[in-house]
């Protein structure tokens, strides 16, 4: 049996003050769980591995309830930068030093398909998401052009042939910034409006017959009364689910609903902000190949234009989840260095939000028991991962553990000190890193 107590995490559940909530293009009308339902799979949490796992699995034609504890999309997956970014944070070229060739080879190949969901995703049930195509890596060194360099090479050996090389010149094209000394760019990425992408994948999964309870914090699993029959009821504050198999989707937010599951990741929360509405010649002049844009150290900003041109600009982590006092204030400063054009620019939306920090910086995938799955651990790299995480999740519980079993075989590993100790052990790495990356090393 796992228990746990009930999440206070979201409040009242209502969506936090960002540019996404504001602009988002669906009023839906939650539903609470209240009493017993039964399904054949109960998928917990709502956002981009929910629904990706929610919705592969209704297209398998399976009758799939999907429950949430604040809104869709409440969390990491509609806050985030929007970014459609390839790979794990992880490197493709650390996953074969560690776990071999022959794991790179299966890794490698799996890179670019997250992205390929989301676009399917969006052209098959005409999710109105903003999607853009390409994205660009901003390098403020020689050091990390070659770490580009190699990065471009790498891909190639596996494949992926989407990335091109920018010196000087080049990124000016893409980025109105004398900062950087080139970058790269992969045509392969994106950017869209998140929240409006959960939204719509939640519209999709409904079409398909799927159902969705919002509102219903989890606040345990129980395996021990079913057992015999093969069932699992999920405890929600007001209700319970009785399901053949559950999926365990909620990443930085699940909290103690599963302790077994809370001292694998650690809540790391980002910062963004949104500015006042720039005109069309002063966007352009910006962004004026309308990309997003991330940059190569290891503490990073990332920025994009939205469908209605405000600059969205991220960056910064404060380990252990918790929010900074003042967003504005330690995001500005960030941005008018990149665009110092901005100065002084309005900020009309500032927000945080956690993602889930696995001490390997790769995602994992497993089971608490036979029919208990989980998938968590993104480590900032989430929009794309998450969505082949949904995938493989539902091809495993159609009977094809093959990629499931690729990656749940990769070892965890837990953070030194334990939960106590944890953010204070990773903030004195990200001290180190980011001396790096101010003297240039």
């Amino acid at each position: 049996m796992m228990t746990g107590t009930a999440q206070t995490y979201a409040g009242d559940g209502s969506y936090p003050g960002s540019y996404y909530a504001a602009s988002a293009n669906t009023a839906r009308n939650p539903v609470i769980l209240t009493g017993g339902e039964v399904a054949d799979i109960c998928v917990v949490g709502a956002g981009y591995t929910g629904l990706s796992t929610a919705i592969h699995l209704a297209e398998k034609g399976y009758d799939v309830t999907l429950v949430e504890g604040a809104r869709i999309g409440w969390g990491a997956s509609g806050r985030n930068g929007g970014q459609v970014v390839n790979g794990l944070n992880a490197g493709l070229d650390v996953i074969e030093r560690r776990h071999g060739p022959e794991t790179g080879a299966f890794v490698g190949g799996l890179l670019q398909e997250g992205a390929r969901i989301i676009y399917r995703l969006v052209d098959r049930y005409s999710i109105d998401c903003d999607l853009k195509h390409g994205n660009v890596y901003a390098a403020y060194t020689a050091r990390h052009m070659r770490a580009l360099e190699a990065k471009q090479a790498l891909w190639r050996r596996h494949g992926m042939d989407d990335h091109e090389m920018l010196d000087r010149d080049g990124i000016r094209r893409h980025v109105a910034c004398d900062l950087y000394v080139g970058g790269m760019m992969d045509r392969s990425g994106g950017h869209m409006h998140p929240l409006n992408l959960a939204l719509g994948e939640a519209r999709a999964f409904e079409s398909l017959g799927g159902r969705i309870f919002e509102l219903s914090p989890v606040t345990g699993i129980d395996r021990s009364a079913g057992k015999t029959a093969g069932k699992t009821i999920v405890k929600t504050s007001m209700g319970t689910i009785t399901a053949k198999t559950v999926v365990l989707c909620g990443n930085a937010y699940l909290g103690q609903a599963v302790p077994e599951l809370a001292a694998r990741v650690m809540p790391v929360s980002t910062q963004m902000i949104a500015t006042e509405q720039l005109d069309a010649e002063r966007a352009a002049s910006l962004l004026p190949t309308d990309m997003c844009v991330e940059d190569c150290r290891y503490i990073l900003d990332y920025f994009r234009l939205s469908a209605d041109r405000r600059l969205i600009f991220g960056g910064g982590v404060v380990y252990g989840g918790t929010d900074p006092a003042d967003i504005v204030a330690k995001i500005r400063p960030n941005m008018e260095k990149v665009f110092p054009l901005l100065r002084g620019i309005g900020v009309d939306y500032a927000w945080s939000g956690n993602f889930a920090l696995s001490f390997t910086r790769v995602p994992q995938l497993g089971r608490l028991e036979e029919n208990v799955y989980f998938a968590h651990g993104y480590s900032g790299h989430g929009v794309t991962g998450s969505h082949l995480f949904g995938c493989i999740l539902a091809e495993a519980i159609n009977g094809d553990l093959s990629r499931f079993d690729g990656f749940a075989g990769l070892p965890w590993v837990s953070f030194p000190g334990g939960r106590l100790l944890r953010a204070p052990y990773s903030t004195l790495g990200s001290w180190w890193y980011a001396l790096r990356d101010k003297v240039g090393l």
